[in-house]
């Protein structure tokens, strides 16, 4: 967990707590990018991990809980809503990366990189090139954390979105660089990256893996990638 500089004049009462949730597993045969597609749901897999989260989070004083518009988001926040009470809300904020690769196989070992008509969606990686600019995954993730912490103040709230704009805006808020290697991102399926407010203002970010066991282990954070088992990486 880091911890950011607080400040001081803030009452303990005016804490509030946002975790942000990457979906459940994707049912996804033929290794599809599928970014913001529709009909992809969450395989058997998928539903169990969303199901352990809920269980874990059960204790927690959740007021408020809300998810990206596509199907997986939807399915993984599910249970952890009927398991308080809550009804369901959506916020398009949420909603995965932009990316022109979406609809297609894009992974370690498919050769993607070695076809000419992809090299110029690659050229500039600090944007990126080839998808939505990260600045913009920033604006409006921290849009989403900052209208969640103001519907749960006092209390806790659960946001599920997907990897890349969880990571990007995590970074962000750790004031790390906002480009890197996808292969390192600390965001598995179904875990929590959580950001505690002292009033507005984030304090501390933590990262926990409820459904760690249920994840396979080539999927976990800084796995070596597996030719032909991650092409849909990043969703």
């Amino acid at each position: 967990m880091s911890t950011l500089n607080s400040g001081s004049g803030q009452s303990d009462k005016d804490i509030t707590v946002v975790h942000l949730m990457r979906h459940g597993e994707v049912h996804n045969p033929d290794g599809i990018l599928y970014g913001r597609l529709p009909d992809y749901h969450l395989s058997e897999l998928g539903r169990q991990m969303a199901d352990r989260v809920a269980e874990h989070l059960a204790p927690r004083d959740i007021t408020h809980v809300v998810a990206s518009p596509l199907e997986r988001a939807q399915e993984t926040a599910t249970p952890i809503a009927k398991a308080h009470g809550l009804d369901l809300n959506t916020d398009a904020r949420l909603i995965e990366a932009d990316n022109v690769f979406q609809g297609k196989t894009f992974g370690v070992g498919d050769g993607a990189l070695k076809k000419p008509d992809n090299w110029k969606h690659l050229v500039n990686p600090f944007k990126p090139s080839w998808g939505e600019p990260y600045v913009d995954q920033v604006v409006r993730m921290m849009g989403a954390l900052d209208a969640a912490k103001d519907a749960a103040r006092g209390h806790e709230a659960v946001l599920v979105s997907h990897q890349l704009p969880i990571w990007i805006v995590r970074s962000y808020v750790e004031r790390r660089r906002l480009w890197h290697d996808p292969r390192k991102r600390q965001c598995t399926l179904a875990s929590l990256t959580t950001f505690t407010y002292l009033g507005d203002k984030i304090v501390s970010v933590g990262y926990t893996e409820p459904a760690r066991d249920l994840v396979p282990a080539h999927l976990l954070a800084g796995a070596k990638p597996v030719k032909g088992k991650d092409k849909a990486f990043g969703a």
